[in-house]
This record gives structure tokens, sequence and C-alpha cells, in this order.
């Protein structure tokens, strides 16, 4: 397991001091890092269609983006390239791990880990991200520098690169195994790679506004709600037809705030909407069900395992009444089972010791059974 090292602040202060406020360096955030997978099984991931991969390089003084899957690296040298798979917490069980030390955030405001091996001089040029990303670097060494936050001109490097242009650095550092940047959104910053490197990204993020408001409208379709229209009797006579008065804009944003105003309707969207996984999930099934008796003896004796990139939310002023979100999908138990609900959703790592006290309860059994066999959960070896 991963733990994460400040020496300088602790998570308060952090949150208080530099989440989403300023960048920082953290020295040896992970103390004698041990890289949890090698540039050779990146590069056996990046050859995996449900695998979302990418190379950045330049061809002389242009910016290149290819997407996978990749069957060769040989053409591009040993120096001047990237290359980033997305969602390594998805395919890795043990590089999901590195995501733990930072669940001080929680999970909902997660994206994902990513991977970039990149060899020297490599890197993907001056960017600006739109989201908080815990850079850690992992084996070989990298210079990083941030700018301040502003007005920064962006323009397009390639189709699929945004660049900005250069900017006063604020930070000009170098990187060594164990080392973690930390930037908030809005931040220029540059890598370029000084030695063969492996660097992970731990990523947060939140929906735009216009994104919530597109999510919500196709939950409202799909659900068949939000249907009530305007009733305005009594209406006065109008002596302007093209017109749209105070009085009628008054009613259209009193339809859309009462919409806004139902919590049961904007919780279920919004449990739905941010529990859909980010990017494809490894489902393996179980491949045999079990039978009640079995999975309550497993579970004497077995970690239960949350599938990478599965994401499992509930609402502390709901979940009491039994219901949470699975993968896009609102769920209802038995509230006597809420407790081990809560440490599903809280934990990606369930010990036995942790739900003795249901490993009898015919509610749970039932529940893990349905998990196990939907390929969300399954038993540590």
């Amino acid at each position: 397991m991963y733990e994460l090292n400040l020496t300088e602040f602790d998570q308060e202060t952090f949150l208080r001091e530099y989440w989403q406020q300023k960048p920082v360096v953290i020295r040896q955030g992970f103390k004698n890092f041990v890289a949890p997978i090698d540039a050779n099984e990146i590069a056996g991931l990046a050859g995996m269609e449900e695998v979302e991969s990418r190379l950045v390089y330049r061809d002389g003084d242009d910016w290149q983006a290819e997407f996978g899957p990749f069957d060769s690296f040989e053409r591009l040298g040993d120096k001047g390239w990237s290359l980033i798979v997305q969602a390594l917490d998805n395919w890795s069980e043990d590089a999901a791990k590195m995501i733990e030390p930072f669940r001080f955030i929680p999970n909902w405001r997660l994206d994902d880990l990513m991977v970039s091996f990149a060899t020297p001089e490599g890197g993907v040029g001056p960017h600006i991200d739109l989201y908080d990303v815990f850079i850690c670097q992992g084996t070989g060494k990298r210079n990083w520098r941030v700018g301040d936050k502003g007005e920064h001109v962006e323009f397009a490097a390639h189709d699929a690169l945004l660049h900005c242009e250069q900017f006063e650095a604020i930070i000009d550092t170098e990187l060594l195994p164990g080392d973690i940047l930390y930037i908030p959104p809005g931040f220029p910053h540059d890598g370029v790679t000084i030695e063969a490197s492996l660097s992970f990204s731990v990523g947060f993020r939140t929906n735009s506004t216009s994104n919530l408001i597109s999510g919500l409208a196709d939950h409202l379709i799909d659900k068949e709600l939000g249907g009530e229209l305007i009733e305005d009797p009594q209406r006065l006579v109008s002596s302007n037809s093209g017109a749209i008065n105070s009085s009628d804009f008054a009613l259209i944003k009193n339809q859309l705030q009462k919409l806004l105003d139902n919590d049961d309707i904007i919780r279920q969207f919004a449990g739905s909407f941010l529990s859909q996984a980010k990017h494809e999930l490894d489902l393996i099934p179980a491949e045999e069900q079990l039978s009640n008796a079995q999975i309550s003896e497993i579970l004497q004796t077995n970690n239960l395992m949350r599938l990478g990139g599965l994401r499992a939310f509930y609402f502390t002023d709901s979940i009491d009444s039994g219901v949470f979100y699975l993968n896009g999908d609102e769920q209802q138990v038995d509230e006597e089972i809420v407790e081990a609900v809560k440490l599903l959703c809280d934990n990606v790592t369930v010990t036995p010791e942790m739900i003795s006290e249901f490993v009898h309860n015919e509610e749970f059994i039932d529940l893990v059974g349905e998990l196990l066999d939907a390929g969300y959960w399954y038993f540590s070896e």
C-alpha cells in the first residue's frame, strides 16, 4: 500500500492552502517508491483495443498525436516521444493502489489514474488542464515548469493537442522517483523528460454546468420526468404580442427552479450521472455461481475487492433508506444492510473483519452474489 508522506503540511493544511489555489511540489511524497508497472506492461496495455492510449511526438517542428492500439514503437527511436495510457486503475490492481492515499478527496471527484512513459526530451507540450492533478514521478527524471493562473493564449498544435503559449514559470524543478507535483485547474505547465521515465497522474475533476444540464435533460427524458407545463390562469391582456414581460420571464424561471428544488429528482440524477464509469470496465463476471453458503464462507476468509474504475456512491441524507448508486444505476437494498453498503462504497478492499457482522445476513449475501455475478466485485485469491 502506498502512503502519502506530507512532511511540510497535513491533509487539512493542503486542502486549505493549496487545493484549487496554487501548485506545490511534495518532495518524496511517496518514500521508497516502487513503480507498480513497467514500460513493457504499459506497451502491452497500449496494444489492447479496449484501452485508451495515445502517442505524442514531434515530426520536425510539428507536433503529432496518434491513438491506439499500437503494435510497435520502433519507428519512433529512442527519444522525443511519450506513450500515455488512461484509466490505468481499470487495468492494473497494483497500480490502482496509488489512488488510495488521495481518498481524503471524495471519490465522486476522482477522474482516473493515468500513466505516461516518456523517452528523453519527450513530453506533450505546454498546456492547461481543467482538472486537479497529482503527478507522481515513478522512474527516471522529468523537468516540470508551471506558470501562474491567468490569461493564457491557447491554440491547436494538432487536432488532438491543445497547447498554450510559453509562460513565465513560478515552479521550475526536476522530479525524482517518489516526488509529487500538484497542479490545480488553469495553471499552465510543461513537462520534459530528462531520462526515460514513468509518470503517474491521479486526476480529479468536476463537470461543467453545460455537461450537468445535458445529463439532466437525458435523465428526465429516460425517466419520463419534468413534463409539467407552465400554467397561468388569470392572465392579463398583453398589449405587446412580441414581448416576454417580466411576469412571464418569472414563470419560465420558476418552472426551471421548481425542478432544481426537487431534491429527489436531482439526487437521483446526480447519483446515476456521477456513478457512470469514466472508461470501459474490465468486467470479469464470476466463473461459477456460488451458493449463499459458499459466499458466506468465503467472506469470512477472503477480501472482497471492487473492480478498478467501478464507481459506487451514496448520499448521506438518503442512504438510511437503502438507496445507493452503482455504475449509473440507482440501487435499493434492505435498510438492515445499509452499513455494509457504506463499506462497499467507501472502500476498494473490504476485509472479513470489516463485514464480520454481515457474513450470515441473507440480504447482504444476496447482494454480494449479484455483484459477483455482474463482475463488479470479486474475491481476493
